[in-house]
């Protein structure tokens, strides 16, 4: 027994461990955002919004968010309109192949995103499509479907066939029976996996980097000028996606997790 809390304890002790290596970098670099110096180093200078006033002020670096956020919106919208599509063609109906057709939707997941996008890169050369923020749109969409198609197929699995046969009896016609039944069922599951996708696809490099052209994205601005070393507006801009990442990644696994009623 003293063995076995010993043991407790230590598993504790290497948990409490890897968060602090996972979490305090992230709190070092929101300090250094509000610090008055150009040198990102302890002692600390002073309490400053400088970097956030010259990050407001940096006409390039607010170009590249703008363009991460223009990315990430309509690519969350082209995943979760195909996801949810094929999340309720995987779940209805059988067809040829459909084993292979799901595994194909899942394969972005677990593939390294270097090897994702150089792949895209090939073959949208191939039929035509330049680099560009269309592009991204298009291979951020393709990582990011199978995250919608596995949460509402999640969440479709766990729903009560003989509601749509009720449905169906009451003379309700597939529309309304989406619109009324399996739509209200399946919203959260769109909403936070939504959320995620968005999340996911603002914070994206490797796929960004093959696929963009002169239009680039923050993440790889930020990663251009860190040639140069890190700046304080870098740290700033940083804070703000820490905290905006956060609250979404929050909304989403609220909004995923399985409801006790249900």
């Amino acid at each position: 027994m003293h063995t076995l809390r010993w043991w407790q304890k230590g598993m504790v002790g290497v948990s409490l461990g890897v968060l602090a290596f996972l979490y305090v970098p992230i709190v070092i670099l929101v300090i250094f955002s509000f610090n008055d110096s150009k040198v990102t180093s302890f002692p600390l200078a002073g309490f400053t919004l400088h970097w956030y006033e010259a990050f407001l002020a940096n006409g390039q670096m607010l170009k590249a968010l703008w363009n991460s956020l223009f990315v990430a919106l309509f690519a969350t919208l082209l995943s979760v309109v195909i996801g949810v599509t094929a999340a309720l063609a995987l779940d209805r109906y059988d067809f040829p192949g459909k084993r292979l057709f799901q595994n194909a939707v899942l394969l972005p997941l677990s593939l390294p995103g270097i090897v994702t996008g150089i792949a895209m890169l090939n073959f949208y050369r191939q039929i035509g499509i330049p680099q560009s923020l269309t592009a991204v749109i298009i291979g951020h969409a393709t990582a990011l479907l199978g995250v919608v198609v596995s949460q509402v197929m999640a969440r479709l699995a766990k729903i009560n066939r003989r509601q749509f046969e009720a449905s169906a009896d009451l003379g309700a016609t597939p529309v309304e029976t989406f619109r009324r039944v399996t739509l209200p069922a399946i919203r959260s599951s769109i909403i936070g996996s939504a959320l995620l996708c968005f999340t996911l696809s603002f914070d994206e490099i490797p796929v960004t980097y093959f696929l963009t052209g002169r239009e680039v994205t923050l993440p790889i601005y930020i990663y251009s000028t860190l040639r140069r070393g890190i700046t304080p507006e870098i740290n700033a801009i940083g804070t703000l996606i820490v905290a905006a990442s956060f609250i979404l990644i929050i909304l989403s696994v609220t909004l995923l997790r399985e409801r006790k009623h249900v």
